[in-house]
């Protein structure tokens, strides 16, 4: 077994049909970007009926038919915002945790400790987070999975990760291994993907791999290092 192995996403993904939400944190193969990504599935109508918007370059989940809203409150939030030279990437509404946090001084993985899974007994679906921090012409990253503790939901496990960013080389988190009732939480580390200088392929591979009855939205955002700029791509099933 090679720990070093590095995974093409497309056929990790390939042929499960629910990992999830997930998200992807890595440098292009050229070394010159960053990449984030961050995709949502859905099982039943009231997780269906989404779509990302990004708003004065925040990524937000919004219903895609407002009528048809059952429980608002675990599928709509801020999915990605800046803070300062770090930008946070979550899959529920401990973006704002961390961003709060961040301007009183504290940190990413001080503002996780006061969270916890998703109370959507039976399932607990973990609550996932990364945030990259650049500086220098580089960045790191750090990754976060805050998972329950048994099948019933008495207790939190949370497990942090933080990685050097090297030049093809990213790390994928989502929240189930597969489908189920209730649905089996992520394990593990973080998985070992490639990144390939190409947004459109990296997005391409991402999206066509991903489930076509379950798969809803996808947003993929390249940060040139030397210069700051940002070429994003956003993508909604719902349109």
């Amino acid at each position: 077994m090679n720990i070093y192995q590095i995974h093409s996403i497309g056929k990790l993904i390939e042929g499960n049909s629910y990992v999830g939400r997930g998200l992807v944190i890595g440098r292009s193969a050229d070394g010159k970007k960053a990449c984030t990504a961050y995709f949502i599935m859905g099982r039943s109508a009231n997780s269906r009926n989404r779509i990302f918007v990004k708003k004065n370059d925040v990524l937000y989940t919004e219903p895609f038919d407002a009528s048809k809203v059952v429980d608002p409150s675990l599928i709509i939030y801020a999915a990605l915002r800046r803070n300062g030279n770090r930008l946070i990437v979550t899959n529920g509404d401990q973006t704002d945790t961390i961003d709060i946090f961040l301007n009183e001084g504290g940190s990413f993985a001080s503002a996780l400790e006061t969270r916890s899974f998703e109370p959507d007994k039976p399932n607990y679906t973990p609550r996932i987070s990364g945030m990259l921090t650049f500086a220098d012409g580089g960045f790191t990253y750090e990754m976060s999975i805050l998972k329950s503790a048994d099948a019933e939901g008495t207790a939190c496990n949370r497990q942090h990760f933080s990685y050097a960013a090297l030049p093809g080389l990213g790390h994928f988190l989502h929240t189930y291994v597969c489908d189920g009732n209730p649905i089996p939480s992520f394990q593990g580390e973080p998985e070992r993907v490639a990144i390939p200088d190409d947004i459109d392929a990296f997005t391409d591979e991402l999206w066509n791999a991903l489930d076509a009855d379950n798969k809803i939205s996808l947003y993929v955002r390249y940060t040139n290092l030397e210069d700051g700029s940002e070429e994003d791509r956003l993508i909604n099933k719902n349109k």
